[in-house]
């Protein structure tokens, strides 16, 4: 993918593209991620044109304190200017919230919706203790020891499993990390926010993604979301945790590429 920065709205946006046949995947990632730590599994998904983004405050983008409503207005006005009237949005973890608030804010521009490893926010089933505490800083990104000794406990999964994933993913994770401000900022965007209360009126074509040993969203949310979108599936990953796009991505491309019409 090619980055560059993008102004919109006076915002800068580190922006990263790739050119394709059909609808734009835009993918949004998880709290204090960057656009680089993709890859994984975007070379899998063949000659699909896909759009990613440095959220404020993370990759090359600068911070600012947007609730989760002005961050999908954000995210929309983006699109604008890259000129997509419709994608296909994928979101991660925090990613996933958001792209929820995008769907539910300006449905026309949503084609279909995959939600990964995310929640409907408050009220939603709780993180292990040990990975909520550990998610309220970004320690794991700005030195390898405490990248080793906190993303397993984050993770599980495979990465928990198995050390050479987790060495694998060490360099993209420290590579940019985000400003202590920008990620306090991404956790203000989420405090109180919920999609709740409107989930059973989300009309867009939804894949919910969920690993069943996820330590900071369990399997129960998931089920949760699917259940209250009139027209969503479920797919669970066996043993998949919290990175199960970056550490095993071959568990769900598949079924993502049949949900969205890819090869």
């Amino acid at each position: 993918m090619k980055a560059r920065l993008v102004d919109v709205d006076g915002q800068r946006l580190n922006v990263a593209t790739r050119d394709g046949e059909g609808t734009p995947l835009l993918l949004a990632t998880g709290i204090g991620a960057h656009i680089e730590m993709w890859e994984p599994f975007a070379r899998r998904l063949n000659g699909t044109p896909l759009i990613a983004f440095d959220a404020p405050g993370t990759g090359r983008s600068p911070a600012a304190p947007l609730r989760m409503h002005a961050l999908a207005r954000l995210v929309s006005r983006l699109l604008d200017v890259l000129g997509h009237d419709r994608v296909d949005a994928l979101g991660y973890s925090f990613g996933g919230a958001l792209v929820q608030e995008l769907a539910h804010r300006d449905p026309d521009r949503v084609r279909r919706l995959v939600l990964c490893a995310t929640a409907p926010g408050l009220g939603s089933v709780p993180p292990k203790p040990v990975a909520g505490l550990l998610l309220l800083t970004p320690a794991r990104y700005y030195h390898p020891a405490l990248f080793r000794l906190t993303v397993p406990h984050i993770a599980g999964g495979r990465t928990r499993r198995d050390p050479s994933q987790l060495a694998a993913q060490a360099d993209a994770r420290l590579a940019h990390a985000p400003s202590p401000l920008g990620y306090a900022f991404q956790l203000y965007a989420t405090a109180g926010w919920s999609s709740l209360p409107w989930l059973h009126r989300l009309r867009t074509p939804t894949l919910v993604v969920a690993g069943d040993d996820d330590p900071v969203i369990p399997l129960a949310n998931a089920r949760l979301m699917a259940h209250r979108i009139p027209d969503a599936r479920l797919h669970v990953v066996r043993g998949g945790g919290h990175l199960f796009l970056l550490d095993e991505p071959e568990s769900a491309v598949g079924e993502i590429q049949g949900f969205l019409g890819v090869r």
